[in-house]
């Protein structure tokens, strides 16, 4: 059985996660997802603020696969300099179902 560290982020899906800062109070993780890649399955355990350099559309899943958010069928499109509020996430996947890279910076905070 996998423990909770192994579904990290930068454990789980390190070819997609780079840790850009860490502190006891925050983490900055920047994720790259070209398109038509999946990112393997992997869980945020802190919410935060993402900061979007690029966007594309994509299809996050949970872990049986059940569609948990597909951005264009919620008309979710931002723009690089976008930054929204994410809250903590469970186990998922994302796909990458647009044209161009989806580029973001995580600003997580631990004190949740």
């Amino acid at each position: 059985m996998s423990s909770a560290n192994d579904l990290d982020a930068l454990t789980a899906a390190p070819h997609h996660h780079r840790l850009a800062f860490e502190s006891d109070s925050v983490r900055v993780l920047e994720t790259k997802v070209a398109p038509g890649d999946t990112v393997p399955l992997h869980t945020h355990a802190w919410g935060g603020v993402l900061y979007v350099l690029s966007w594309s559309d994509f299809v996050r899943r949970d872990e049986s696969g059940s569609v948990l958010l597909d951005s264009k069928a919620a008309g979710l499109a931002l723009r690089p300099g976008d930054a929204v509020p994410s809250a903590p996430l469970g186990l998922h996947t994302l796909e990458n179902v647009g044209d161009r890279p989806l580029h973001i910076i995580a600003f997580e905070t631990k004190d949740q």
